[in-house]
Protein backbone atom coordinates (compact mmCIF):
# COMPACT_ATOMS: atom_id res chain seq x y z
CA UNK A 1 0.00 0.00 0.00
CA UNK A 2 1.20 3.50 -0.79
CA UNK A 3 -0.06 7.06 -0.71
CA UNK A 4 -0.27 9.67 -3.41
CA UNK A 5 -0.64 12.86 -1.44
CA UNK A 6 -3.03 11.89 1.34
CA UNK A 7 -4.87 9.23 -0.71
CA UNK A 8 -4.18 5.55 -0.09
CA UNK A 9 -3.56 3.56 -3.26
CA UNK A 10 -2.96 -0.10 -4.05
CA UNK A 11 -3.62 -3.29 -2.08
CA UNK A 12 -7.28 -3.50 -1.05
CA UNK A 13 -8.02 0.18 -1.63
CA UNK A 14 -10.46 1.07 -4.41
CA UNK A 15 -9.06 1.81 -7.84
CA UNK A 16 -8.40 5.55 -7.85
CA UNK A 17 -8.98 8.06 -10.63
CA UNK A 18 -6.59 10.84 -11.64
CA UNK A 19 -8.10 13.63 -13.72
CA UNK A 20 -5.95 15.16 -16.46
CA UNK A 21 -5.84 18.95 -16.60
CA UNK A 22 -4.00 20.14 -19.71
CA UNK A 23 -2.98 23.80 -19.64
CA UNK A 24 -0.83 23.44 -22.76
CA UNK A 25 -2.43 24.61 -26.03
CA UNK A 26 -0.08 22.21 -27.84
CA UNK A 27 -1.75 19.12 -26.34
CA UNK A 28 -2.69 16.27 -28.68
CA UNK A 29 -6.26 16.17 -27.32
CA UNK A 30 -7.68 19.61 -28.01
CA UNK A 31 -10.91 19.08 -26.06
CA UNK A 32 -8.88 18.65 -22.86
CA UNK A 33 -7.12 22.03 -23.06
CA UNK A 34 -8.09 24.54 -20.37
CA UNK A 35 -6.18 27.79 -20.06
CA UNK A 36 -8.46 30.48 -18.61
CA UNK A 37 -9.31 30.85 -14.93
CA UNK A 38 -12.99 30.10 -15.60
CA UNK A 39 -12.21 27.02 -17.70
CA UNK A 40 -9.82 25.57 -15.14
CA UNK A 41 -12.15 26.28 -12.21
CA UNK A 42 -15.14 24.73 -13.97
CA UNK A 43 -13.36 21.62 -15.20
CA UNK A 44 -11.79 20.95 -11.79
CA UNK A 45 -15.16 21.35 -10.08
CA UNK A 46 -16.65 18.91 -12.61
CA UNK A 47 -13.84 16.42 -12.04
CA UNK A 48 -14.37 16.61 -8.29
CA UNK A 49 -18.13 16.17 -8.67
CA UNK A 50 -17.55 13.18 -10.97
CA UNK A 51 -15.36 11.47 -8.36
CA UNK A 52 -11.73 12.24 -9.21
CA UNK A 53 -9.23 11.48 -6.44
CA UNK A 54 -6.42 13.72 -7.78
CA UNK A 55 -5.80 16.37 -10.44
CA UNK A 56 -2.72 15.99 -12.65
CA UNK A 57 -1.62 19.30 -14.20
CA UNK A 58 0.33 19.35 -17.44
CA UNK A 59 2.01 22.55 -18.61
CA UNK A 60 3.72 21.10 -21.67
CA UNK A 61 2.60 18.37 -24.05
CA UNK A 62 4.98 15.42 -24.20
CA UNK A 63 3.28 13.41 -26.95
CA UNK A 64 6.19 11.71 -28.77
CA UNK A 65 4.86 12.46 -32.25
CA UNK A 66 4.52 16.22 -31.65
CA UNK A 67 7.14 18.96 -31.49
CA UNK A 68 5.83 20.72 -28.40
CA UNK A 69 8.76 21.67 -26.16
CA UNK A 70 8.26 25.03 -24.44
CA UNK A 71 10.58 26.89 -22.07
CA UNK A 72 10.67 25.94 -18.41
CA UNK A 73 9.48 29.46 -17.62
CA UNK A 74 6.33 29.00 -19.70
CA UNK A 75 5.69 25.50 -18.31
CA UNK A 76 6.07 26.77 -14.73
CA UNK A 77 3.82 29.78 -15.34
CA UNK A 78 1.02 27.60 -16.70
CA UNK A 79 1.28 25.13 -13.84
CA UNK A 80 1.51 27.73 -11.07
CA UNK A 81 -1.55 29.50 -12.46
CA UNK A 82 -3.51 26.23 -12.41
CA UNK A 83 -2.33 25.33 -8.90
CA UNK A 84 -3.56 28.66 -7.56
CA UNK A 85 -6.97 28.28 -9.19
CA UNK A 86 -7.37 24.67 -7.97
CA UNK A 87 -6.39 25.56 -4.41
CA UNK A 88 -9.11 28.21 -4.34
CA UNK A 89 -11.81 25.90 -5.66
CA UNK A 90 -10.99 22.33 -4.63
CA UNK A 91 -9.38 20.18 -1.95
CA UNK A 92 -8.14 17.50 -4.33
CA UNK A 93 -4.44 16.58 -4.10
CA UNK A 94 -2.44 18.17 -6.90
CA UNK A 95 -0.05 16.23 -9.11
CA UNK A 96 2.27 17.93 -11.61
CA UNK A 97 3.25 16.21 -14.82
CA UNK A 98 6.84 17.36 -15.42
CA UNK A 99 10.32 15.92 -15.81
CA UNK A 100 12.12 19.25 -15.35
CA UNK A 101 13.51 20.07 -11.92
CA UNK A 102 12.91 23.84 -11.89
CA UNK A 103 9.26 23.29 -12.79
CA UNK A 104 8.91 20.62 -10.10
CA UNK A 105 10.49 22.88 -7.50
CA UNK A 106 8.19 25.83 -8.11
CA UNK A 107 5.18 23.51 -8.13
CA UNK A 108 6.13 21.83 -4.85
CA UNK A 109 6.83 25.19 -3.22
CA UNK A 110 3.33 26.25 -4.26
CA UNK A 111 1.57 23.26 -2.73
CA UNK A 112 1.68 20.39 -5.23
CA UNK A 113 2.01 17.05 -3.46
CA UNK A 114 2.82 14.65 -6.30
CA UNK A 115 5.39 14.71 -9.11
CA UNK A 116 4.47 12.67 -12.17
CA UNK A 117 7.79 12.31 -14.01
CA UNK A 118 7.43 10.66 -17.43
CA UNK A 119 11.19 10.10 -17.48
CA UNK A 120 11.23 8.27 -14.16
CA UNK A 121 13.73 10.86 -12.77
CA UNK A 122 16.16 10.22 -15.65
CA UNK A 123 15.72 13.27 -17.90
CA UNK A 124 16.93 15.98 -15.51
CA UNK A 125 19.65 14.96 -13.05
CA UNK A 126 18.75 17.86 -10.76
CA UNK A 127 15.32 16.31 -10.18
CA UNK A 128 16.91 13.99 -7.61
CA UNK A 129 17.92 16.97 -5.46
CA UNK A 130 14.44 18.48 -5.68
CA UNK A 131 12.58 15.36 -4.64
CA UNK A 132 15.10 14.74 -1.86
CA UNK A 133 14.45 18.24 -0.51
CA UNK A 134 10.66 18.25 -0.76
CA UNK A 135 9.88 14.52 -0.44
CA UNK A 136 6.75 14.43 -2.64
CA UNK A 137 4.81 11.37 -3.67
CA UNK A 138 6.08 10.11 -7.02
CA UNK A 139 4.72 8.55 -10.18
CA UNK A 140 7.67 6.97 -11.95
CA UNK A 141 7.29 6.17 -15.64
CA UNK A 142 9.37 3.67 -17.59
CA UNK A 143 11.94 5.57 -19.66
CA UNK A 144 15.33 5.12 -21.29
CA UNK A 145 17.64 7.57 -23.06
CA UNK A 146 19.04 4.62 -25.00
CA UNK A 147 17.35 2.63 -27.78
CA UNK A 148 16.00 -0.65 -26.42
CA UNK A 149 14.19 -3.74 -27.71
CA UNK A 150 11.29 -3.13 -25.33
CA UNK A 151 9.69 -6.34 -24.23
CA UNK A 152 7.86 -6.19 -20.92
CA UNK A 153 10.96 -7.41 -19.05
CA UNK A 154 12.81 -4.30 -20.28
CA UNK A 155 9.98 -2.16 -18.94
CA UNK A 156 10.34 -3.79 -15.52
CA UNK A 157 14.09 -3.07 -15.56
CA UNK A 158 13.54 0.58 -16.44
CA UNK A 159 11.06 0.97 -13.59
CA UNK A 160 13.49 -0.71 -11.19
CA UNK A 161 16.15 1.83 -12.20
CA UNK A 162 13.80 4.71 -11.40
CA UNK A 163 12.80 3.17 -8.07
CA UNK A 164 16.49 2.96 -7.13
CA UNK A 165 16.98 6.64 -8.02
CA UNK A 166 13.99 7.59 -5.86
CA UNK A 167 15.24 5.57 -2.91
CA UNK A 168 18.71 7.14 -3.21
CA UNK A 169 16.89 10.45 -2.92
CA UNK A 170 15.36 9.26 0.37
CA UNK A 171 11.84 8.73 -0.96
CA UNK A 172 9.93 6.07 0.95
CA UNK A 173 8.61 3.06 -0.96
CA UNK A 174 5.20 4.06 0.36
CA UNK A 175 5.31 7.23 -1.74
CA UNK A 176 6.05 5.50 -5.05
CA UNK A 177 3.67 4.51 -7.84
CA UNK A 178 4.90 3.04 -11.15
CA UNK A 179 3.63 3.73 -14.67
CA UNK A 180 4.69 1.55 -17.65
CA UNK A 181 4.34 4.56 -19.97
CA UNK A 182 1.75 3.52 -22.53
CA UNK A 183 2.28 5.58 -25.69
CA UNK A 184 5.82 6.69 -24.89
CA UNK A 185 7.76 3.85 -26.54
CA UNK A 186 8.22 4.60 -30.24
CA UNK A 187 10.51 3.92 -33.18
CA UNK A 188 10.69 7.63 -33.88
CA UNK A 189 9.42 10.90 -32.49
CA UNK A 190 9.72 14.67 -32.61
CA UNK A 191 10.35 15.43 -28.94
CA UNK A 192 12.90 14.23 -26.36
CA UNK A 193 10.43 12.67 -23.94
CA UNK A 194 10.01 9.15 -25.29
CA UNK A 195 11.91 5.86 -25.33
CA UNK A 196 13.18 4.78 -28.73
CA UNK A 197 12.55 1.10 -29.44
CA UNK A 198 13.41 -1.36 -32.19
CA UNK A 199 10.21 -3.38 -31.82
CA UNK A 200 6.61 -2.60 -32.76
CA UNK A 201 5.19 0.06 -30.42
CA UNK A 202 1.58 -1.10 -30.73
CA UNK A 203 2.45 -4.66 -29.78
CA UNK A 204 4.54 -3.33 -26.90
CA UNK A 205 1.66 -1.30 -25.43
CA UNK A 206 -0.82 -4.18 -25.74
CA UNK A 207 1.60 -6.63 -24.12
CA UNK A 208 2.17 -4.28 -21.18
CA UNK A 209 -1.57 -4.00 -20.49
CA UNK A 210 -1.89 -7.79 -20.69
CA UNK A 211 1.00 -8.30 -18.24
CA UNK A 212 0.31 -5.53 -15.73
CA UNK A 213 0.48 -7.83 -12.72
CA UNK A 214 4.04 -8.72 -13.66
CA UNK A 215 4.97 -5.04 -14.12
CA UNK A 216 3.82 -3.99 -10.64
CA UNK A 217 6.75 -5.35 -8.59
CA UNK A 218 4.87 -4.75 -5.30
CA UNK A 219 4.18 -1.10 -6.15
CA UNK A 220 0.81 0.35 -7.10
CA UNK A 221 0.56 0.82 -10.84
CA UNK A 222 -0.97 3.76 -12.68
CA UNK A 223 -2.24 3.35 -16.22
CA UNK A 224 -2.83 6.24 -18.61
CA UNK A 225 -4.46 5.08 -21.84
CA UNK A 226 -7.09 7.79 -22.29
CA UNK A 227 -7.51 8.67 -26.00
CA UNK A 228 -4.03 7.41 -26.87
CA UNK A 229 -2.62 6.35 -30.22
CA UNK A 230 -2.90 2.59 -29.78
CA UNK A 231 -6.66 2.97 -29.37
CA UNK A 232 -6.86 5.10 -32.49
CA UNK A 233 -4.68 2.60 -34.34
CA UNK A 234 -6.87 -0.38 -33.44
CA UNK A 235 -10.16 1.42 -34.10
CA UNK A 236 -9.02 3.39 -37.14
CA UNK A 237 -9.88 6.68 -35.42
CA UNK A 238 -7.43 9.48 -36.11
CA UNK A 239 -9.18 12.05 -33.92
CA UNK A 240 -8.53 11.60 -30.17
CA UNK A 241 -12.05 12.91 -29.46
CA UNK A 242 -13.46 9.81 -31.21
CA UNK A 243 -11.70 7.37 -28.86
CA UNK A 244 -13.88 7.55 -25.75
CA UNK A 245 -15.40 4.07 -25.96
CA UNK A 246 -12.04 2.50 -26.80
CA UNK A 247 -10.44 4.33 -23.88
CA UNK A 248 -13.07 3.11 -21.44
CA UNK A 249 -12.69 -0.47 -22.68
CA UNK A 250 -8.90 -0.33 -22.28
CA UNK A 251 -9.26 1.16 -18.79
CA UNK A 252 -11.67 -1.56 -17.69
CA UNK A 253 -9.32 -4.29 -18.94
CA UNK A 254 -6.39 -2.55 -17.22
CA UNK A 255 -8.29 -2.67 -13.93
CA UNK A 256 -9.05 -6.37 -14.36
CA UNK A 257 -5.33 -6.91 -15.09
CA UNK A 258 -4.22 -5.10 -11.93
CA UNK A 259 -4.21 -1.31 -12.40
CA UNK A 260 -4.56 0.63 -9.13
CA UNK A 261 -4.96 4.12 -10.58
CA UNK A 262 -6.50 5.22 -13.87
CA UNK A 263 -5.34 8.56 -15.26
CA UNK A 264 -8.01 9.86 -17.59
CA UNK A 265 -9.63 12.76 -19.43
CA UNK A 266 -13.09 11.22 -18.92
CA UNK A 267 -13.75 10.97 -15.17
CA UNK A 268 -17.41 9.98 -15.18
CA UNK A 269 -17.14 7.38 -17.94
CA UNK A 270 -13.95 5.96 -16.45
CA UNK A 271 -15.48 5.74 -12.97
CA UNK A 272 -18.39 3.67 -14.32
CA UNK A 273 -16.02 1.36 -16.17
CA UNK A 274 -13.81 0.97 -13.10
CA UNK A 275 -16.77 0.12 -10.90
CA UNK A 276 -17.88 -2.68 -13.22
CA UNK A 277 -14.36 -3.96 -13.85
CA UNK A 278 -13.62 -4.04 -10.11
CA UNK A 279 -16.64 -6.30 -9.58
CA UNK A 280 -15.49 -8.63 -12.35
CA UNK A 281 -11.88 -9.00 -11.23
CA UNK A 282 -11.05 -12.67 -10.57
Amino acid sequence: MAKLGNVRVGDTNPVRVMGILNTSPESFYKKSINTSKTQIKNVVKQMEDDGADFIDIGGMSTAPYLSTVVSEKIESKRILNAISIIQNSSNLPISVDTCRSSVAQTALESGAEIINDISGLKYDEKMQNIISKYSPSLILCAFSKKTISSNYVETKKLLQESIRIAKKSNISSKKIVVDPAIGFFRKKGKGPFFTKITSDWLKRDLTIIQKLKSIKQNYPVLISVSNKSFIGNILGKDEPSDRLFGSVAAEAISVINGADIIRTHNIQASKDAIRIASKLKP
